[in-house]
C-alpha cells in the first residue's frame, strides 16, 4: 500500500480527478516532447462528459497553452472512464508519439498496462482486520503504525497539509458571492458562520462544521488551494470536522495531525482495495470515503479504541453505499457542496455512536469496502460523473 501523501494532495479545485490529474498528465507529456510542433488530446467518457463543468481544458490548457482538446464523452475505454490520449507531431505533420493515460481519483495517473504511475508500497498491511490485530497485539493505534511506515517526515507532510486546510476554511469563511459557473450559486459559508454563532450549543456546534465544511467546498468549486482528502469533490468534510474539533474543544496540532493520520490510512484502504474516483464508483467513493476518514478521526481525538474507530469508520462509508456521483451541470457545486457538509455531520454522528459500544460489530470495514467496490461496478455510467442521470438530468451543461 502506497505512502498516505497520495491521499492528501495539495493543489488547486475543483476536481482531483478532472483537473489535478490532466494537468499532471498533460504536463508529463509536454515535459517527453518539449519540442513537439504540436500537441492534442483526446478525452474519453465521464472525462470528457464533465471535463468542461470541471475546468479540465483550462487545467489542460494551463500544462500546455496551445493544445487542441478534442471531446468524446460516449466513448469508454475499459480501464476507466477518465481516459485521455495525448498525441504529439512534428513540423510535417507526422504523428511522433502517443500516450493512453487515465485520471483514477485523487490526482492519480495510471497507464492500462501497468500499475499506477505513483510511489513504491511502504505499508506491509493493507487492510483494516490485519491492522486492527497489529493494534491490539502491539497496544499501538493506528496513526503510530502510519508513523512506523511512513517514517518521522510525515509529520512535516501533515503539518502542511493542515496548514492548508486551515487556510482554506478560514478563506471560505470571509468569502461572499456568486460561484463561477452557470448556476449562479451564492456562497453560503459566512452567512452559516455568522447564524451558527447565534445559536445556543447543540445547534451552534452544528452550524460550524456546516459553515467550516462549506467554506472549504466553496473554496474548491472557485478554484482555491486545497486537500484533497480523499479527493477535491470531498475535500470539505475532513477539515470541517477536525477545524471545528480544532477550534471548540481545543486539541492540540500535534493531536490533529495524528487524526489525519489514522484518517489518511482509512481513506488508503479503500484506494487500495477499492476506489476513490466518483467516475468509476459513484459519490460513495468520495464523499462516502471522506465521511469514514473524519468519523475515524473525530473518534481518535475523543479517545476511541482502535475497535471503535474502526467502527466509526465503517458506519460513515456503510452509510453512503451506493451514493450517486450525478453532478448538476458537470459542476462540483450541486449536490455535491451540501453534501459534504451533510457527510460531516455524519461523521460526528459515527463518531458518537461508536463511542456508545465497546467497538465489536458484525460488519468489518473492509467488508463495507468490498461491498462498494461491487455497488459501483454495479451502477450505470450515467450515475458516475458524466452529469447526464440523477440529479443531473434534464440540466444542460456548459
Amino acid at each position: 500500500m502506497k505512502t498516505i501523501k497520495e491521499i492528501y494532495k495539495i493543489g488547486l479545485g475543483p476536481s482531483s480527478s478532472h483537473t489535478m490529474g490532466p494537468r499532471k498528465a498533460a504536463l508529463h507529456f509536454l515535459d517527453r516532447h518539449p519540442q513537439a510542433a504540436r500537441i492534442e488530446v483526446t478525452l474519453y467518457g465521464s472525462l470528457a462528459a464533465t471535463g468542461k463543468g470541471h475546468m479540465t481544458d483550462v487545467a489542460i490548457m494551463d500544462a500546455i497553452p496551445d493544445i487542441k482538446i478534442l471531446w468524446e464523452p460516449k466513448i469508454f475505454l475499459p480501464f476507466h472512464p477518465n481516459g485521455m490520449e495525448f498525441r504529439s507531431y512534428d513540423q510535417d505533420g507526422t504523428l511522433t508519439d502517443r500516450w493512453q493515460v487515465f485520471s483514477i481519483g485523487g490526482g492519480e495517473l495510471a497507464e492500462e498496462s501497468q500499475e499506477r504511475i505513483t510511489s513504491p508500497d511502504i505499508y506491509n498491511l493493507d487492510n483494516m482486520t490485519e491492522i486492527l490485530k497489529y493494534c491490539e497485539w502491539s497496544g499501538k493505534n493506528y496513526w503510530e503504525y502510519v508513523a512506523e511506515c511512513e517514517g518521522p517526515d510525515i509529520w512535516d507532510y501533515l503539518q502542511e497539509v493542515w496548514n492548508t486546510m486551515k487556510a482554506a476554511v478560514e478563506r471560505g469563511l470571509d468569502a461572499e458571492g456568486v460561484l463561477p459557473g452557470p448556476l449562479h450559486l451564492r456562497r453560503k459559508a459566512a452567512a452559516y458562520y455568522v447564524k451558527a454563532t447565534g445559536y445556543k450549543d447543540n445547534l451552534r456546534t452544528r452550524g460550524l462544521v456546516f459553515a467550516y465544511t462549506l467554506a472549504v467546498c466553496e473554496e474548491n468549486s472557485a478554484g482555491g488551494k486545497i486537500v484533497t482528502a480523499p479527493t477535491c469533490g470531498s475535500c470539505g468534510v475532513l477539515p470541517g470536522v477536525l477545524y471545528h474539533m480544532w477550534k471548540s474543544r481545543e486539541f492540540s496540532e500535534s493531536r490533529i495531525l495524528r487524526a489525519l493520520a489514522t484518517a489518511g490510512l482509512f481513506g488508503n484502504v479503500v484506494k487500495e482495495h477499492a476506489s476513490i474516483s466518483g467516475a468509476e464508483v459513484g459519490c460513495q467513493g468520495e464523499v462516502g470515503v471522506a465521511c469514514a476518514m473524519a468519523a475515524a478521526a473525530a473518534n481518535q481525538l475523543f479517545g476511541g479504541s482502535p475497535a471503535q474507530i474502526e467502527y466509526a469508520a465503517e458506519m460513515g462509508l456503510e452509510h453512503h453505499l451506493g451514493m450517486t456521483c450525478d453532478p448538476v451541470c458537470g459542476m462540483v457545486q450541486i449536490p455535491c457542496i451540501e453534501r459534504n457538509a451533510y457527510a460531516a455531520a455524519r461523521a460526528l454522528d459515527a463518531n458518537i455512536y461508536s463511542t456508545f459500544t465497546d467497538g465489536i460489530h458484525r460488519v468489518s470495514f473492509d467488508k463495507v469496502v468490498e461491498v462498494m467496490k461491487q455497488t459501483g461496478h454495479d451502477l450505470p455510467s450515467l450515475y458516475k460523473e458524466t452529469a447526464e442521470g440523477g440529479l443531473a438530468k434534464d440540466y444542460k451543461q456548459m
